[in-house]
């Protein structure tokens, strides 16, 4: 998968769960996604996605999740957390991925390769 903000890609590759699966069938999409605790960018699905969250202990910056079922979640910066998540993917290089998405609310599309 990329994941394309402004004009920077980022690729990405896929959990091998339903989750993963069924998000993958909503591609290609851009979603308007809101900051969250000056760590990651979300965006409430309009339909709930298959889970089984576990709680990871640490999340990685270039990790994307689903949170409660219908919330993408992409995170931008590495720390560790006492919240269970659905892991839908890993961007493969984080390197720039914090000043890409900046500080505000971003458009973040993601394509199939």
């Amino acid at each position: 998968m990329k994941i394309w903000i402004g004009g920077k890609s980022f690729p990405a590759t896929f959990a091998d769960n339903p989750a993963a699966s069924a998000f993958k069938a909503l591609l290609p999409a851009s979603f308007d996604m809101t900051e969250l605790n000056g760590n990651e960018k979300l965006f409430r699905l309009p339909s709930r996605l298959p889970s089984n969250d576990v709680n990871p202990g640490t999340i990685r910056a270039g990790d994307l999740m689903l949170w409660s079922s219908n919330t993408l979640v992409l995170f931008y910066q590495t720390f560790p957390t006492s919240y269970s998540y659905t892991r839908l993917a890993h961007i493969d290089n984080a390197e720039g991925l914090s000043a890409a998405v900046g500080k505000g609310g971003v458009t973040i599309r993601f394509e199939l390769e």
